[in-house]
């Protein structure tokens, strides 16, 4: 069993959680009150919008190191939901990466609905979760506890995938907005 620490409480971070304890994992929730007071897990979910981050951060420090971060965010502009607000060829995973070069940090669950996790299914198939990061053990562990929980994942690569990573999110995020897909609806590997 491993310790998770979640910090957030909105649907992204209920449907994670549901998840992670869905495979017996021990899962805890960090308000945004509690953000630097709360005791962390071995492993630390960032169930935030991207602008949350860096007070996270901040407010966390050194508690940080020697832990996996989880990055879910997709930075883009919620504004005009036209861009991505980090450097061009960059990610938000690379951003919170070079800001905690003692994690291990991953990007996942950004091409993944709340619906999607909750249900375990689109369309009809296993919901799948895509990894990426550059510790090997750090993506084994989080894919073992996706799994044991009854969903799909899968190891897509180095941190330098995150890029991809959040620009399928966020075209993903630009079509349920335009209603062309629905909010039940997305990617899936098959």
């Amino acid at each position: 069993m491993a310790s998770f620490s979640i910090i957030g409480t909105g649907s992204m971070a209920n449907a994670i959680g549901g998840v992670l304890a869905d495979g017996g994992n021990d899962v805890s929730y960090i308000t945004r009150e509690d953000v630097g007071t709360a005791s962390l897990g071995d492993t630390v979910i960032l169930a935030v919008p991207y602008g949350a981050v860096d007070a996270i951060v901040a407010s966390y420090g050194d508690q940080l190191a020697g832990k996996t971060v989880v990055d879910i965010t997709n930075p883009l502009n919620f504004e005009t939901f036209d861009a991505l607000v980090v450097p061009a060829g960059s990610s938000a995973a690379a951003e919170i990466a070079a800001k905690l070069p003692s994690s291990n940090v991953l990007k996942a669950f950004n091409t993944t609905f709340a619906a999607t996790l909750s249900s375990k299914q689109v369309g009809g198939a296993r919901t799948t979760v895509l990894v990426a990061g550059d510790d090997r053990d750090a993506k084994s562990a989080l894919i073992a506890a996706v799994e044991a929980g009854g969903v799909k994942a899968l190891d897509a690569g180095s941190l330098a995938r995150a890029h991809e990573l959040e620009a399928i999110g966020f075209q993903q995020l630009v079509l349920a907005v335009g209603e062309k897909i629905a909010w039940t609806g997305g990617f899936g590997v098959l």
